[in-house]
């Protein structure tokens, strides 16, 4: 992984690996000096001492005009348009090629691909079900008795109770390969942290997972799991950004050891892609699912946005087909207006954190903001590349949903289909209320539940007493 933009800054220089790079990020004069040697393939900025790189304002959330998806944009290994990169010293340039070597030899290496399929339908217990939601359908139908299907796809039924074991498992199988014997990484809401222990359990890995104090203390019943699985679970003051960052210091400081375990599609390449494509496999199941129910495609795909990669593992697999659209949901917390949410698409702007190019919440100096989303999975300060690249292009529609809406969703699925979904997928649950009315009779929209919810009962129960 990589290191936040003031640890890549020194002299006034931005550096990073990729050649062909616009820089948007805004660079405050008081950016921390750091020595460091420079990778030789990579491209110094000499900027003024008085420099701000521009940043362009945000888009409207209203849907933009799909522009033809031939690729051209995304042919530079780790760049979408001109989101991703790699921003990051040269010690950590060495480990990344070793890994994209890696990532790239074992999505073609027959023994591996065999081993994490048994690993996938055996341990995570894949593949999971495309769920007809008779009831909420019923709830969204009109006075006519017409309205649109919905489908769940429930990974929440994964070992775990959540998407993030897909990511987990693979990776932990890489760095098994790759000689590694320890595994570090940082989790939020808790679901990568389980997920990681679990697969490190199973490998016999080492295991440290990051997280912040206010996480676990949202979260303590994940943190129980952790250690149950043996890893050692260290607090970090703050939220997941704070432990990212953490666990980034952690690995940096053991490279011929330590495999960094990321469970979002942000960061350095490869990292995100790697997690997006093991993420892939839930939008593939979608897709044969849905010829077998049906015998056709899914019109309309609704996913959470917090970094990303559930809904990048929705969405992936349907890019190409523009008659399907793409909906991703964020969390508004209090409101828009209010300061206090985690919607980097519609009120963030375009900077470099963790490593690459993207989307952030970040004030006028460039100083990152700290977000909010009763959704604690959903706490963190942008969003990955390729999610950008989505926006920017406008082949996905973005949205927002406040806290209330969350909550009055999770009640709503729990108490019409006796699910349990995490608060981060009812944000996408709660935008139902507004997409549904709109929509044709028969219009089949499959929703993904990327998490069980019975981890958020307590903050649901909470947030009801407050606020009555």
């Amino acid at each position: 992984m990589g290191c936040n933009i003031k640890a890549l800054s020194f002299n006034n220089q931005i550096v990073s690996s990729t050649r062909h790079l616009s820089v948007d990020r805004k660079m405050s004069s008081t950016a921390s000096v750091v020595s460091m040697p420079v990778f030789p393939d990579t491209m110094i900025k000499n900027l003024p001492e008085s420099t701000t790189l521009s940043i362009k304002n945000p888009q409207s959330m209203e849907k933009l005009p799909v522009k033809p998806f031939d690729g051209k944009d995304v042919d530079i290994p780790g760049k979408f348009g001109r989101f991703g990169g790699k921003y990051v010293p040269e010690t950590l340039m060495s480990c990344l090629g070793k890994l994209e070597a890696e990532f790239n030899f074992v999505l073609h290496d027959s023994e591996f691909q065999e081993e994490l399929t048994t690993a996938l339908m055996d341990y995570v217990g894949r593949e999971t079900p495309l769920y007809f939601a008779q009831r909420l359908t019923d709830h969204y139908k009109n006075s006519d008795g017409e309205g649109p299907e919905i489908y769940l796809k429930r990974e929440d039924l994964n070992h775990g109770g959540a998407h993030k074991i897909n990511n987990a498992i693979a990776q932990a199988m890489i760095a098994k390969r790759m000689g590694r014997k320890s595994v570090v990484a940082a989790t939020g809401a808790g679901q990568h942290g389980v997920a990681t222990a679990a697969a490190c359990a199973k490998l016999n890995l080492a295991c440290t997972i990051f997280m912040g104090s206010t996480d676990m203390q949202k979260q303590s019943s994940n943190v129980l799991l952790m250690k149950l699985l043996g890893a050692q679970v260290e607090p970090v003051e703050g939220t997941f950004k704070d432990a990212s960052s953490q666990a980034i210091r952690e690995w940096v400081g053991n490279l011929e050891t330590s495999y960094y375990l990321t469970g979002t599609v942000v960061g350095p390449h490869p990292c995100p892609t790697m997690v997006r494509e093991f993420q892939s496999v839930i939008g593939k199941e979608t897709r044969r699912q849905a010829m077998e129910k049906w015998g056709g495609k899914p019109d309309i795909l609704v996913a959470c946005i917090g970094s990303g990669s559930n809904a990048l593992g929705l969405f992936h697999e349907f890019i190409n087909d523009e008659d399907v659209r793409l909906i991703g949901v964020e969390a508004a917390g209090f409101g828009l207006e209010s300061g206090k949410h985690a919607a980097t698409l519609a009120r963030g702007d375009v900077g470099v954190y963790h490593g690459a190019m993207s989307y952030l919440l970040q004030d006028e100096e460039g100083q990152i903001l700290g977000p909010h989303s009763i959704g604690v999975g959903l706490v963190y300060p942008g969003v990955g590349p390729e999610v950008s690249f989505l926006k920017e292009t406008g082949r996905a529609e973005f949205y927002s949903a406040t806290d209330k809406e969350a909550v009055d969703a999770y009640r709503r699925v729990c108490q019409l289909e006796g699910i349990f979904p995490a608060l981060e997928a009812s944000h996408a649950l709660a935008f139902l209320e507004k997409l549904c009315p709109t929509l044709a009779n028969g219009t089949k929209v499959v929703v993904n539940i990327s998490g069980r919810g019975d981890k958020d009962a307590d903050i649901v129960f909470q947030y009801r007493a407050q606020s009555t």
